[in-house]
């Protein structure tokens, strides 16, 4: 998920805009509509990370009171325009979405989305998505994680930026509820192998994710975007991995990860990476 806003001075912008980051800043403005659904509707469906560094910390999510009800709860890291989101959300009715984003004009347009479409089980953050893992997702509270088409840097340089590190995948997995999904694509061949071997060497004695082989308690089906011919084209190839974190009783299993993953045919989202 890329930043694609401009940083306010006039506050420490640091939550919103991490100075090392898993994402890249590009300039985005807002369209009038687009502007008329932010000022009316995102107050009631999302929120910014607290950039004030004086500010007492904010307290984990309760989400029973973010969503008005009990429900499984999806974490998507990067959003970018919302289209997938929206449409999964739509798909599900009885799935909470909580999607974390940096770009404004991609969470404006999902904004609209939700409005036209009646959509109620989706809420927003804007802000840096380890942020909003470390701080305030509780452990063991999330059904689902996606992460879609995060950000390559494809550069050797630039890999300590990347979001999927062995550190973020344990922390990912300590968020899940045991049988909770962790589901990844990229249409990144390099990053494909770098995930893989992520994935292949977490330790077994902490929290850890195994494929996935009973049925996925969420959809695993991404809807396609406009991006799939341009992958097509180019000879880009999706990779996804589904994993799960173990229930009790499965976790002397090991991490499982000499599994493959299957590769698909998609396109690529290229606002939102994280």
């Amino acid at each position: 998920m890329r930043d694609h806003g401009g940083v306010n001075n006039s506050v420490d912008s640091s939550r919103l805009y991490p100075r090392v980051t898993s994402f890249r800043f590009r300039r985005g403005t807002l369209t009038a509509g687009q502007q008329k659904n932010w000022e009316t509707l995102w107050p009631t469906l999302g929120r910014d990370l607290a950039t004030d560094p004086e500010q007492t910390p904010e307290p984990p999510i309760d989400f029973p009171a973010l969503f008005g009800r009990i429900a499984p709860t999806v974490l998507e890291i990067g959003s970018g325009t919302g289209v997938s989101t929206a449409a999964m959300a739509a798909e599900e009715p009885d799935v909470d979405v909580l999607a974390v984003e940096v770009y404004k004009p991609g969470l404006a347009q999902l904004v609209g989305l939700i409005d036209r479409n009646d959509l109620t089980n989706i809420r927003m953050i804007r802000g840096d998505a380890m942020v909003v893992l470390t701080e305030l997702i509780p452990p063991s509270s999330l059904t689902g994680i996606r992460v879609y088409f995060p950000d390559p840097w494809p550069k050797s340089r630039h890999h300590k930026r990347r979001l999927l590190q062995s550190g973020t995948i344990e922390l990912m997995a300590e968020r899940l509820v045991p049988g909770g999904v962790l589901h990844i694509a990229t249409d990144h061949a390099d990053y494909a192998e770098w995930i893989a071997e992520i994935l292949a060497t977490q330790p077994a004695d902490g929290p850890h994710v195994v494929p996935l082989t009973r049925p996925s308690p969420i959809s695993l089906t991404r809807p396609t975007t406009k991006f799939e011919g341009r992958a097509e084209r180019e000879g880009r190839w999706v990779s996804e991995f589904v994993y799960t974190r173990p229930q009790p009783k499965e976790a002397r299993a090991g991490s499982g990860g000499s599994e493959p993953a299957r590769t698909l045919d998609s396109g690529r989202p290229e606002e939102g990476r994280q």
